[in-house]
């Protein structure tokens, strides 16, 4: 146990998906899992584990932005010995190219903050996302004809910015071909603690042509991706 997680050791999968909201959990777990148990319920950040094609699986919610995801996502590698951590969720696209609904894989996440200076002592903005699980999903979305974009995150600690043209600049300085909250800190743990992280994001809304999807859009519309993640997670 931890202050933050009140799951038996035995409770947690090795691989665990982590999508913001806890109520996501709370949908994917019961929707795609067999065997589903509530692990978690502090804070009411919920938890839960089940078998996925007869392997144990945990879905784990991890909050909004690095702050959050920085403290589940070390709790779980350091105090429950997870090994893979994917997190999936929602991004906005930089690119003309990602289009609503595009699946993105994370190459690397770039960061506002001095989260990975602080938690590991690395100084790099950019942090890559780890090569085994990111192989692994490239070949289950060629495998099964998803479609992926890879390129890297940009994960910005604010959501509501004073120069709302400031993503430009990122953009063209960090070659971000979206935007999301939480990438870099779970791959600053991920070195940190010698473990393996990925990313996948469903494009919500688009910074190029301003299109946006409704929250109901989103999750009826994230199936493919969760899909994309759980028999990735099967194979590791």
């Amino acid at each position: 146990m931890t202050p933050h997680i009140n799951a038996k050791k035995e409770d947690i999968a090795k691989t665990v998906l982590m999508p913001g909201d806890p109520l996501r959990a709370k949908f994917i777990a019961e929707k795609f899992l067999q065997n589903v148990k509530l692990v978690n319920e502090i804070r009411n950040m919920y938890m839960y584990t089940g078998t996925y094609h007869n392997k144990p699986i945990t879905i784990a919610g991890s909050g909004m932005g690095c702050p959050s995801i920085g403290i589940y996502s070390y709790e779980l590698f350091k105090f429950y010995d997870v090994d893979n951590i994917i997190r999936i969720g929602s991004a906005g696209s930089y690119d003309a190219e990602l289009k609503v609904y595009d699946i993105v894989n994370a190459t690397a996440a770039y960061g506002e903050n001095n989260f990975a200076q602080i938690v590991a002592g690395i100084d790099e903005k950019v942090l890559p996302a780890s090569k085994n699980i990111f192989e692994t999903i490239e070949e289950i979305a060629k495998a099964t004809g998803v479609k992926t974009y890879a390129g890297i995150v940009h994960s910005s600690d604010v959501f509501y910015r004073k120069n709302a043209d400031e993503w430009k600049k990122i953009k063209a300085e960090y070659n971000a071909v979206c935007v999301e909250m939480e990438s870099f800190a779970l791959f600053a743990n991920a070195l940190a603690l010698k473990k393996n992280a990925a990313t996948l994001l469903t494009i919500s809304d688009s910074f190029i042509s301003g299109e946006v999807t409704s929250a109901a859009e989103r999750q009826n519309n994230f199936y493919q991706m969760v899909e994309l993640a759980l028999q990735s997670a099967i194979k590791l």
